[in-house]
């Protein structure tokens, strides 16, 4: 194996779209727009400074991220245009630190974004085999398919297979649920903002038993960003320090053998959740004790009760009694899971989910989301899922190896270029804010086609 430096890196800005329903009310390029803009204001920078760009999408033709980044500026920098499926946005996390870490680069640009049909995910090749197509007939094998969502059926029967083992019942998924969209009410750019009693959730339209409509998360469209920088492109900005996230561990990892054990479970990643989260913690040097707060993929209420597990939060067997005890909402034992409501609320723009995730707890450990703050935290850890697989697992310290403390958005408003608190408020990015980080050197009128007359429409 080539050797390796160790630079660290670190998320200095990050930047989010509202998630809203795929209707088409939005293009691409304006909501990637929107998300870049953002993300380089809140790290104080100009796309001059970026020396690399990583576009995270699932639907979409080849070079779209070059249809954003070149609104930003035509600079000739490389740009990635990156597809693992669900967990695609922190593979281009992943993809960014490592050009970091490896001393390619100082400062890498992310974008996720996707623009996405109504409906269930459906596969846009009907005339060559699945990625999925063998995990399909495993299913088929162990557990018989039906006329449901394919997807909606992996996860409900890795959850089935939790209940034989250890006693978990149908309304411990439906509990998770009840949480994720409590929590989803403080969180601006969710896609559903609307608090559910149990028995709402329980009574809701069944997708694939024990999974109703409301323990499922929607297709969406959206964005997230976030620059990343090294240790060199940090110190040279000492003010940002306060501000800026260590990215202490991250493993990004695709199955083992064990896929095709026949266990449900492992058929949608529990075993390389398993070992990539024992990976990353291990490089940041702490244990699942450590983490106040998490954000982990929780596309199906069933999967964050197998990732309690997985991710070493709970003892073998044991995660449905942390649901049942309340340990992963507020007033818990902890770790507070999904407090920006998870996938199942926030929405799952696919290439977006990870950006969105790396956000939320980027303004968590500076203390920004002071309306759902899980306060004396220092260290954070987010998880990306994608069947087909992958797998990323990402810990994250504050820079300055303080404890998170709640800032007012006056603080946040005179610490930042933003004129309100962005984790507690979604806007729009005006014309001015466009101006001040696109490149100065390199910039052409004709690549923001008509973004701006978008954005402007909706000022």
């Amino acid at each position: 194996m080539a050797p390796k430096n160790d630079v660290p890196a670190y998320v200095l800005g990050v930047g989010l779209t509202k998630f809203i329903k795929p209707r088409a009310q939005r293009s691409y390029p304006e909501m990637g727009y929107e998300a870049g803009v953002k993300a380089m204001l809140d790290a104080q920078i100009n796309y001059d400074d970026v020396e690399t760009g990583v576009a995270c999408y699932c639907y979409g033709d080849t070079t779209s991220g070059q249809r954003i980044f070149y609104q930003f500026g035509m600079s000739s920098i490389p740009i990635y245009n990156t597809n693992n499926a669900c967990a695609t946005g922190s593979t281009g996390l992943h993809l960014a630190r490592t050009l970091i870490k490896n001393g390619a680069v100082d400062c890498a640009l992310v974008v996720g974004f996707e623009q996405m049909q109504p409906g269930s995910i459906k596969s846009a090749w009907s005339d060559r085999p699945s990625p999925m197509g063998l995990s399909m007939r495993m299913m088929a094998d162990t557990r018989g398919v039906d006329k449901s969502p394919p997807n909606a059926q992996y996860f409900a029967n890795a959850g089935k297979e939790y209940m034989e083992k250890y006693g978990a019942e149908a309304r411990d998924f439906a509990e998770i649920a009840r949480i994720s969209h409590e929590h989803s009410q403080r969180n601006p750019y969710a896609q559903f903002r609307q608090k559910y009693s149990l028995e709402e959730i329980e009574n809701a339209p069944m997708i694939h038993w024990p999974l109703t409509k409301l323990q499922c998360s929607p297709t969406s469209d959206g964005a997230g960003a976030a620059v990343i920088v090294s240790q060199k492109f940090l110190d040279e900005r000492p003010h940002l320090k306060s501000q800026a996230v260590l990215m202490a561990g991250q493993t990004l990892l695709t199955d083992s053998p064990q896929l095709y054990s026949k266990s449900s479970m492992d058929l949608v990643g529990y075993d390389m959740t398993r070992r990539a989260a024992q990976a990353a913690l291990k490089e940041a040097g702490v244990s699942p004790k450590d983490i106040k707060v998490c954000e982990v993929h929780d596309c199906f209420s069933a999967n964050e009760l197998i990732l309690l597990e997985g991710l070493g939060f709970s003892e073998p067997g044991k995660a449905h009694e942390m649901v049942r005890k309340g340990d992963i909402t507020y007033g818990g034992k902890g770790p507070i899971v999904n407090p920006s409501g998870g996938l199942i609320s926030k929405g799952h723009p696919l290439g977006a989910t990870g950006l969105a995730q790396c956000a939320e707890l980027t303004w968590q450990l500076r203390g920004w989301a002071n309306n759902r703050l899980v306060e004396g935290t220092d260290v954070a850890l987010q998880h990306n899922l994608g069947l087909g697989g992958a797998v990323v697992v990402t810990v994250y310290k504050r820079a300055d190896g303080a404890k998170n403390s709640k800032l007012s958005d006056e603080e946040v408003k005179k610490a930042s270029q933003f004129a309100y608190n962005p984790a507690v408020e979604a806007r729009y990015v005006t014309k001015e804010d466009g101006e001040k980080v696109r490149s100065r050197e390199n910039r052409n009128e004709y690549a923001l086609g008509d973004t701006e007359e978008k954005i402007q429409s909706r000022l």
